[in-house]
């Protein structure tokens, strides 16, 4: 469904947005090396850690496939274990376009909600579930995955570790962005850090997702590189010190999501034009109505994680998080 699209409501309407970086030129990496498309992989001698490096998760989030085009035309090897660098809804970022940039997320359906390893292997098809099957099993290989997004609404930029104490040590050792926040993902399907490899508590392989700050900017492509350079270095894949953005706050801050608001009806609508990382003093303060129903903060200092000013029905509006030592 597009910005568009009729069956949306009125007030999901949204607004124009400017494109302020160029889509890369993927066609050197489209055949890979891996048999999967869009897949290179390079294995040091010495062993260590596999990371997978993922980009395009949706189609129109091109920030991080940036990234990944700087580092194989670099020809990044790493110092240690191995390294895939992999481009996940090539189909989606296909028909991007900048007249239309929101219309491009995905082709029939989002690639980061279908993760559910029943889902994976039924019957179901689509464009996504298909590709989620192709390069299921590089993510299944890796012990660590870096999955690089940008985000619509202006928001600080953040990293989300899922629920585990071994992601959000991760997440926290990288040191950009500043702002690591614990959740459990969203209502209407899981994501590819909540597959059970990285999500169940008894495991070991660990998967982040970025949020490098707003789609189609500049300034989020410098925060998605200083993200995968940290990650690299602290495993030991590479030498290189990473360096903070500017502007990039020197504090480092965890929290965790207490609740998850969603939209219930199609007449959501905020207060006022909230932005991600914005931290509401006190508690029952409102934020939002759902209908006639009253969204109110749960506690006193209160993260709002991603808002989204236009959710559509069924789908999350904000996550409410409360910081962590």
């Amino acid at each position: 469904m597009t910005a568009s699209d009729p069956a949306l409501p009125l007030q999901a309407a949204l607004p124009a947005f400017e494109v302020g970086i160029e889509p890369p030129d993927l066609a050197p990496w489209r055949e890979g090396n891996t048999g999967i498309p869009g897949f290179t992989s390079h294995a040091a001698d010495a062993a260590g850690p596999h990371v997978l490096l993922l980009a395009l998760m949706h189609g129109n989030e091109f920030a991080g496939a940036i990234v990944l085009d700087r580092l194989l035309r670099a020809k990044l090897r790493p110092l240690r274990g191995r390294l895939t660098l992999g481009f996940a809804n090539l189909a989606a970022f296909d028909s991007f376009d900048a007249a239309n940039p929101t219309a491009s997320r995905f082709v029939d359906e989002d690639l980061n909600r279908l993760w559910d390893p029943a889902l994976l292997d039924g019957g179901r098809s689509c464009v996504e579930l298909a590709r989620a099957r192709e390069i299921r099993p590089a993510v299944e290989a890796a012990d660590v995955v870096l999955d690089l997004h940008s985000m619509l609404w202006p928001s600080d930029p953040l990293i989300l570790s899922g629920a585990t104490a071994r992601g959000r040590c991760l997440a926290e050792a990288i040191g950009a962005p500043g702002l690591v926040v614990a959740d459990r993902g969203h209502c209407d399907g899981p994501r590819l850090i909540d597959h059970p490899r990285f999500a169940s508590d008894d495991g070991t392989a660990r998967a982040l997702l970025v949020e490098a700050g707003q789609h189609w900017e500049a300034a989020t492509v410098e925060m998605a590189a200083a993200c995968v350079a940290g990650l690299l270095h602290h495993l030991g894949l590479s030498r290189t010190n990473p360096t903070p953005p500017v502007g990039q706050v020197a504090v480092r801050r965890s929290a965790e999501v207490t609740q998850v608001v969603t939209a219930q009806s199609a007449g959501f609508t905020f207060v006022r034009g909230f932005r991600g990382g914005e931290v509401i003093a006190h508690r029952n303060t409102l934020i939002a109505l759902d209908g006639t129903i009253e969204i109110r903060t749960p506690h006193d200092d209160c993260l709002l994680v991603m808002p989204s000013l236009r959710p559509s029905r069924g789908h999350t509006a904000v996550r409410l998080a409360r910081f962590v030592a």
